[in-house]
């Protein structure tokens, strides 16, 4: 692991549009080069904020080093960027949990749910403005646990349907980029269907499904809520059991969240699946299904454990804490 460590440009007051300062922000950037189709609006951004006068060291994510190298000194620096994709940006909030270092979740990658979560524009100028007005949300974060080992998510981990989407999209990314969800979606038309089986803060419970979601945030591409009442702020997990027959038949559903997110009154639809709330939630199946978790799908199967990390981390954001609820 290298870092690069670039002095302030000039003796600037102000970011260069004369809004707020960058001036002597020490601003450490932690990049993953796959990120996205290797096209990358970073290397402005990061010119954006020397400009403005900040102190910017950058990292580049090199193969078999923890994330926890690149942040061993986090407390010397003022904000984080994570560059890259969701599954790099929940690693690196992981990583710097409970060190109160604000984050920057700077979408580079191909769907980048967080930063839509978030309400982060994709324009680098944008990007260094929310930077330098240092408006930050205290959110939760998820720990898993499978066979000993623990990593941590931001958005959400699953198993069943949602990560055999993941598995699917894959190959499609750099074809297709976002649309390759949709497509590996379509594909999910006869998912395999099984007994899950739960174990919600110590009380079990049994349903036939396709997947499970545990969810931290609660919206999809375009923010459009996955369902209502999730938030990233509550202490807690919504965890939704996804009881249809296929994918198709959860649009209805999504449909609801949108008008209760309008109050447009109540759900019209229901059965496909249910919600329950959690702080701990223990996932097992009659069959073993791959888990994904922030859009990274995991060699891991069922059974797995994930576990709330209350307040654990602070995002940079230009949206107040009540608009990252659904």
């Amino acid at each position: 692991m290298t870092g690069q460590t670039t002095p302030p440009v000039g003796e600037n007051a102000t970011s260069p549009d004369g809004g707020a300062s960058l001036a002597g922000k020490r601003v450490l950037v932690v990049f993953n080069p796959r990120s996205g189709q290797g096209e990358s609006t970073l290397p402005a951004f990061v010119e954006r904020l020397r400009a403005g006068g900040a102190e910017v060291t950058e990292r580049e994510l090199q193969p078999d080093t923890p994330m926890s190298e690149y942040v061993s000194d986090l407390t010397n620096h003022d904000c984080l960027v994570g560059a890259g994709g969701d599954g790099t940006v929940s690693s690196l909030a992981y990583a710097a949990r409970y060190t109160d270092v604000p984050l920057l979740a700077y979408p580079a990658g191909t769907a980048n749910l967080i930063a839509q979560n978030l309400g982060l524009p994709r324009d680098p100028a944008a990007l260094a403005d929310i930077l330098a007005d240092g408006h930050t949300v205290r959110v939760d974060l998820g720990e898993v646990e499978v066979k000993g080992e623990k990593s941590g998510f931001a958005m959400l981990a699953g198993a069943g349907a949602d990560a055999a989407m993941i598995r699917d999209s894959e190959d499609l990314k750099e074809r297709f980029g976002a649309m390759a969800y949709v497509l590996s979606a379509m594909k999910q038309l006869s998912p395999k269907k099984t007994t899950f089986h739960l174990v919600l803060d110590g009380e079990p419970r049994e349903f036939e499904g396709i997947g499970v979601m545990v969810a931290n945030f609660g919206m999809a591409n375009y923010r459009l809520p996955i369902t209502s009442d999730i938030s990233p702020s509550d202490g807690r997990f919504t965890v939704v059991l996804l009881k249809a027959g296929n994918i198709l038949r959860l649009v209805p559903n999504l449909i609801d969240s949108v008008r209760v997110k309008l109050n447009l009154g109540d759900p019209l639809f229901s059965g496909n699946l249910e919600t329950l709330s959690a702080k701990t939630v223990t996932v097992d199946a009659d069959e073993p299904f791959p888990l994904q978790y922030d859009g990274e799908l995991h060699v891991e199967t069922t059974p797995f454990t994930a576990s709330i990390l209350p307040g654990a981390i602070r995002f940079l954001t230009p949206v107040r804490k009540a608009d990252l609820d659904t």
